[in-house]
Parts: structure tokens; C-alpha cells; sequence
């Protein structure tokens, strides 16, 4: 079978190769792969700037935004042949800490998670993988053109979780909420939101192409002026930073709301100074009981929140989030960037 391989410490190792066909494990579910998101993890994988190998050997199946079907399940597995499924991407590590132990591989404590198509496991993108039952979630079946949106859902799903579990420290009924950033994870943040009936807004710093219309469709607003402006004036009670871009990380902090969560989802490149009044913040963080937060990946709980909040959604809308589907023999094409991309798709299902 073709997949997409990749030397993670190699740049430019980014190919199409033949490599074995999967042979489930007992139990395991054999699925055929439909299709594979493209986020910036992978690009810093191709880049060779991140990323593990599984031991043995110096190539990695890259991918873990994915969706298939599944062509064989063993009785009593939960699943049947043509269900729709994405993988889980984390896996809890071996020893375990006390997280993993209890299915909270997302907050893993000593760093010995292995995680599908970054660290140490084949990821999904090859038109055949196996995936055991407990790490495979069922998709409605109208999700078929945009289910490779799940995992991108998820982590904004584990986001809102983290936000409702810090509020809910006092009295805590937000209304308004920033998002940062108009890619995949802040259009899905904004979704989630909406769906909350939360009042929303939307900054990014493109003023055309198809993020103001998506922004829009779902009832929010959308910015394109600076944070310190946008953020000022809104004072919103919740901030979902999904760009992490320094100036707008503390531009968000500096004017939330008294008691504003600010969840930071998007991971800021290092070596960039900012010039920073760390007095005023902490005074400010101190005497309105304000929080900082990071989140990253997913536990089983927020996959299934994300099924639940995709099969919700506006199909229409979701599949202009999806903005360019490229085949796998043209790979390539999705790693390069174009003006108005929002989620690039590679299908796996061509004949």
C-alpha cells in the first residue's frame, strides 16, 4: 500500500512510498483511510524540526488528523464494517504516571506518551491502518466529507472543558468570548463557542478571503484591527489564543475581563523578545482572580465532545472550513501554502 512517510530528522524526506500492508493485532479494527487533514505539527515534522521515528528504524508514517471506514472488526468490539472512525492520536505512556493511569493521557506528567504520526507510532496516513477499539471513535455517518476535522475539534473541545472547569471554581456565567486566530482551531473555538450561545468574536489579520465569511456564517464578528483595540474595548471573559503570537498572547491577557480565563492553545516559536510590564500583569492577574491556561491534545472525553459537537454543525459550513483536497500522489501540494487556505485535506482513497 502507499503511505506518506517521513525521516523526521531529515528535511525534504516527505514522500509517497509502498510499505506493507497492516495485519491487525487481535482485536484490532482494520480501516480504510478516507482522508488526512494537514496541520502546522506535521509541517514542522516534514521540516525536520519535530517529530520521532518508531524504534528500529529512521522513517515515520506521518499523520494524525484522520478519518476511515472500517473494512474488519471483531465481534464484540463496539464497531462494524462501514462505520466511519478517526483514530485517537495519543497513546498513555508505559510506566504510568498518575494521569495516564486514569485515562488523562492529554495531561501526561513525565513526558513517556507516544502519540500516532509524531512521536514513536505510525501515523494515519496511508490508505490502510489499524487502530485497537479503545482508541477509535465512531463519526456520524453525514460527517464522510469533513470528518477529518475531528481531531482539530478535539482540542478546542479539551480547551472549553479546561475553561468551564476553571470558572467553575466561583459564580460563572461568561458571555463573550475573543477568539485569537481565524485558522482551523480558532474557526472550530468560535463553532464551540457559538454553540454555547456565547457571544463571539473572531480577530485575525486578514481582512478578505473565506475567514470574515466563515466568522460570519456563524453568527459571530469579526476583527481585523489590533488586539490592544479589539481586546479593549471588548473586555471579553473568555479568550481562546490560538495563534501564539507573542504581541497578541499578552494583548489578550492585559484586557480581559475581572475573572477572565484565558486558555492558550497555539505554541509561540522561541527567540522573540517582547518588552513586558511584569508588574502590571501580575497586579492585574492577582486582583481580578484572572487565569492564564495551556492545553494541548485530547483525552477520550473530548473526542467524543467533538464528535458530538460536529454532527451539530452546519455541514456546509464545515466543509468550506476544508479549503483545498489534494490526492495523495500530489502531497506536496498541500504542504505548500496558499493565500487562502484554511485546512488543507489529503485524500487516501483514490483508485
Amino acid at each position: 500500500m502507499r503511505a506518506l512517510t517521513v525521516d523526521p530528522r531529515q528535511a525534504g524526506s516527505l514522500r509517497v512510498a509502498e510499505v506493507p500492508d497492516p495485519e491487525p493485532a487481535p482485536g484490532e479494527l482494520l480501516v480504510d483511510g478516507l482522508a488526512l487533514g494537514v496541520c502546522g505539527t506535521d509541517r514542522e515534522i516534514a521540516r525536520a524540526e519535530y517529530g520521532w521515528s518508531p524504534p528500529g528504524r529512521p522513517w515515520l508514517v506521518l499523520g494524525h488528523e484522520s478519518l476511515g471506514r472500517v473494512r474488519q472488526a471483531s465481534p464484540g468490539s463496539g464497531f462494524t464494517p462501514g462505520d466511519l472512525v478517526v483514530g485517537v492520536v495519543r497513546r498513555p505512556d508505559p510506566v504510568p504516571c498518575g494521569a495516564c493511569a486514569r485515562g488523562e493521557f492529554d495531561m501526561c506528567r513525565n513526558g513517556q506518551y507516544t502519540e500516532r504520526g509524531i512521536k514513536e507510532i505510525d501515523g494515519y496516513g496511508s490508505q490502510v491502518w489499524c487502530v485497537e477499539p479503545d482508541y477509535a471513535v465512531t463519526l456520524d455517518p453525514r460527517l464522510e466529507r469533513v470528518g477529518m476535522l475531528m481531531e482539530p475539534t478535539t482540542v478546542v473541545a479539551k480547551a472549553w472543558d479546561q475553561v468551564r472547569r476553571v470558572g467553575e471554581r466561583a459564580w460563572f456565567e461568561p458571555r463573550r468570548v475573543l477568539v485569537t486566530g481565524a485558522g482551523p482551531i480558532g474557526l472550530l473555538a468560535a463553532l464551540l463557542g457559538a454553540q454555547r450561545g456565547l457571544d463571539v468574536h473572531v480577530l485575525d489579520r486578514v481582512t478578505d478571503g473565506p475567514k470574515p465569511r466563515l466568522v460570519r456564517d456563524l453568527g459571530a464578528t469579526y476583527h481585523s484591527d489590533p488586539i490592544d483595540t479589539v481586546a479593549s474595548r471588548l473586555q471579553p471573559d473568555v479568550v481562546i489564543e490560538a495563534t501564539g503570537v507573542g504581541s497578541v498572547v499578552f494583548g489578550a491577557i492585559e484586557h480581559t475581563a475581572p475573572y477572565g480565563i484565558v486558555c492558550l492553545t497555539g505554541v509561540s516559536p522561541s527567540g522573540r523578545a517582547l518588552p513586558i510590564d511584569a508588574g502590571a500583569l501580575n497586579r492585574s492577574l492577582v486582583l481580578e482572580n484572572d487565569v492564564i491556561i495551556g492545553s494541548v491534545n485530547a483525552n477520550l472525553d473530548h473526542y467524543r465532545q467533538a464528535a458530538e459537537a460536529l454532527a451539530r454543525a452546519d455541514l456546509d459550513w464545515l466543509d468550506r472550513v476544508i479549503t483545498r483536497r489534494v490526492p495523495l500522489t500530489r502531497f506536496a501540494e498541500a504542504f505548500a501554502a496558499e493565500p487562502d487556505d484554511v485546512k488543507v485535506v489529503i485524500t487516501l482513497d483514490e483508485a
